[in-house]
């Protein structure tokens, strides 16, 4: 049945008059299914805000009203402005909240139908991380073999998939999913002794509560007699079930969303569940929001070439009475550090010439590695800048624990760095253990380092802890002889691979554990970027450099502070100037899109999120090298670049913020190629001293070898390999060489020892 209310005289219309054609249109519907397509920019808030004063005023009671949000921010914000349409009495009865804060509420009131008790715990990644290592280490499963954090993943996405222990038991084929089903198994059983739910037990609750009794179903299906979910290209599988099991009654639901900005495929969002709205709702109404209030006619017609790429949509065209605009600024630098620097000085020349404020402007990149050359660039200037939606780079857990095992390395009596990271990875010295071990040292006046060095002496410790002890204690002297021999970054990257740090992000295989892979293997390309500066370097002189740009004072900076963030944290914000970096093959659009056109069509969907967040001016970026996952890899430019509409677009010399050296179709031509196949830079103003002809880097190098492309050549630790190519001069003289077995390898000539390979 249709919802048809009674007006409500009380309230004034007049507020309806501050929308728009389209937006009027949609707030005044309140009655049967709706979709709202809200493209963005396009006052979508507002409209829901509107939606619910008109449908107060027409006699609707707030406490039928559900508003399902994706964070409490959006849900207050929406509170925030009823209320000063209708008052706050009426906004505060509103079912307004996040999809798990309003399921849990429910669930309170019911729990005792799913053997619950309505005190029941909700537990936390944390604490669900805390029970799996328990019923590991009573399973004796290997939390080396099978890490804990890998583990909660696959059980979390099995709970989204809708799939319990015993279907995950019986599919189960390899060994990692056999061990997880048996984790799975246990989980379940202790979180209901324990009178507990996860976060995805909530979403999986609701649903069993609503299909287990008919009588609760109807119960709030009649509660709540006006339905709407923001966000709604977001949702996954077992929100969407929730959300219809919930206005299956009535079926008076309006969804709001925009298929174009369905970035979070990777956590579980379906982007069919918007696309077949209709399909669910033949009778639906549906209303697009067209009109763009925040950017020029420049970005839009920028976002729009992009998007219009991309099969799988909504077809919407967005528009706007803003003026023109700037064309959007395209700049090509030779490297990662060149690019932000020369991000750093468009930011000055935004701040001095054209009086832009420093919190109205924003840097926006793919993966979180890329924020460490933007933040040194920033830091040198004493430009103030904050992480939106993570933390600054040197203030990462994992880049902390890489600090921390160094320092260690340098100095083994600096106890806190060894408490810091003994257990990461896990070694078998677990709290019981390390405490005896902190007790001996105290007792004795003498650094933790020195106890572990002196377990095989304490009686009290298992012979598998003191041979754990002697193993890690073995590994750090070692390296230590090793310091006079090796270069600083050489020896950091065996060191720390030896640690098993990496080996440990590399075995979770989730998408948060390779960011940290990558976050580590970016330091460490640091490390050699600033010992290719200074040959001189010593680690304990990079530590000192780190610790005193980690320990600046921001509050000297003023309040007056950069926004940098992920693209996917951008989502939802807004502001004048930004600049997008890292427009790379491989990086973004990320590799993996290159094989499968979902994931493709989600990376453009992601830059479209990132190009409509400017509203006046818009910078573009990308390098011709970058050190991604520990390696100087060559790059070329975004294929997003030759989607953008070419009237929309013009190169900027990136050392001169006003000088334009190009205003033509972006066409980034294809690197050149030597004998091997292999490309090769290609030529640039900002590149010459690498892009030269391949027969010119024939050069002797110090040990009288001659290195060129296509050599067979032995290497001391990777063994053998094909030369691809040579570039530089002098000590900075460096090759790309393949490994048979373990892949491409930059290598600086001057340490590298390569020898021929004659056999």
């Amino acid at each position: 049945m249709k919802l048809i209310p009674q007006p409500h005289t009380e309230y004034s219309l007049s507020f309806l008059d501050e929308l728009n054609t389209e937006q009027k249109k949609a707030a005044m519907n309140i009655s049967g299914p709706l979709l709202i397509i809200a493209g963005a920019g396009s006052g979508k808030t507002k409209t829901l805000t509107y939606r619910i004063a008109y449908a107060l005023s027409q006699g609707i009671q707030s406490s039928s009203i559900l508003a399902l949000t994706f964070t409490n921010k959006a849900a207050e914000e929406m509170k925030s402005r009823i209320s000063k349409l209708v008052g706050e009495a009426q906004a505060k009865s509103i079912w307004a909240g996040t999809f798990h804060s309003i399921f849990a509420r429910i669930l309170r009131f019911e729990a005792e139908h799913l053997g619950y008790t309505s005190a029941f715990s909700i537990y936390d990644t944390d604490d669900s991380l805390s029970m799996i290592r328990s019923i590991m280490r009573d399973a004796g499963i290997s939390a080396q073999q099978f890490t804990p954090q890998s583990i909660r993943g696959r059980i979390s996405q099995a709970k989204n998939l809708m799939i319990s222990w015993q279907e995950y038991e019986a599919s189960s084929q390899d060994i990692n999913e056999k061990q997880t089903g048996l984790v799975y198994k246990e989980y379940e059983k202790r979180l209901r002794v324990n009178n507990a739910m996860d976060f995805d037990d909530i979403l999986l609750n609701i649903i069993r509560l609503l299909k287990l009794s008919p009588e609760i179903k109807s119960k709030y299906q009649q509660r709540f007699s006006l339905i709407m979910v923001d966000e709604y290209q977001d949702t996954n599988r077992a929100q969407y079930i929730a959300v219809n099991l919930l206005a299956g009654g009535h079926r008076n639901l309006c969804v709001v969303g925009d298929d174009a900005q369905s970035i979070y495929r990777w956590r579980g969002a379906d982007i069919r569940n918007i696309l077949d709205f209709q399909k669910d709702y033949p009778d639906a109404a549906i209303v697009k929001l067209e009109q763009n209030y925040r950017s020029t006619k420049v970005i839009l017609s920028a976002a729009d070439s992009i998007i219009s790429r991309n099969r799988k949509q909504l077809t919407k065209t967005l528009w706007t009475e803003n003026p023109q605009g700037d064309l959007i600024k395209v700049m090509e630098t030779r490297d990662d550090r060149e690019e932000a620097d020369s991000i750093r000085n468009m930011i000055k020349h935004e701040i001095s010439q054209n009086g832009i404020s420093a919190k109205h402007i924003a840097i926006l990149y793919r993966t979180n590695a890329q924020s460490l050359s933007l933040e040194d660039a920033l830091r040198s200037s004493r430009i103030g800048y904050t992480i939106i939606g993570g933390v600054s780079f040197y203030k990462r857990k994992e880049v902390k624990d890489t600090i921390a095992y160094l320092r260690l390395l340098c100095n083994p009596s600096d106890s806190e760095s060894l408490t810091r990271i003994i257990n990461e990875p896990a070694r078998g010295i677990g709290p019981s253990t390390l405490k005896k071990l902190n007790d001996f040292a105290n007792t004795h006046s003498i650094p933790l380092f020195s106890a572990f060095e002196q377990a095989n002496t304490m009686s009290d410790l298992q012979k598998r802890a003191v041979q754990a002890s002697f193993d890690f204690t073995t590994m750090i002297h070692r390296f230590k002889e090793l310091k006079s021999t090796m270069s600083p970054h050489e020896l950091a990257k065996d060191y720390i691979e030896a640690t098993g740090l990496l080996r440990m992000f590399k075995d979770e295989d989730t998408e948060e554990s390779l960011d940290r892979w990558n976050n580590v293997q970016r330091m460490l390309s640091n490390i050699e970027e600033e010992f290719e500066k200074d040959q001189a370097l010593t680690i304990e002189e990079y530590l000192q450099t780190v610790a005193l740009m980690s320990d600046i004072d921001e509050t000297d900076m003023g309040q007056e502070r950069i926004a940098m963030m992920t693209m996917h944290a951008a989502k939802g914000l807004e502001f004048p100037v930004v600049f997008i970096t890292g427009l790379e093959q491989g990086l973004f659009p990320m590799g993996r899109a290159e094989h499968d056109p979902d994931e493709q069509e989600e990376e453009r969907r992601l830059f479209y999120v990132g190009i409509t967040r400017a509203e006046k001016r818009l910078y573009l970026s990308y390098a011709q090298r970058r050190y991604r996952f520990g390696e100087l890899n060559f790059s070329q430019p975004s294929m997003f670049l030759r989607e953008i509409h070419p009237d929309t677009i013009e190169y900027v010399d990136s050392h001169a913020p006003n000088r334009s050296n190009r205003n033509t179709e972006i066409k980034p031509k294809m690197p050149a190629t030597n004998s091997l196949g292999v490309q090769k830079p290609k030529s640039s103003p900002f590149f010459d001293d690498i892009s030269q002809n391949e027969e010119s880097f024939s050069q002797i190098e110090p040990d009288g070898l001659e290195i060129r492309a296509g050599m067979k050549v032995i290497h001391g630790k990777f063994g053998k390999g094909t030369v691809y190519s040579v570039s530089g001069n002098g000590e900075k003289r460096e090759a790309i060489v393949m490994f048979q077995g373990i892949g491409k390898k930059q290598l600086l000539l001057k340490y590298a020892k390569l020898q021929p390979d004659n056999s």
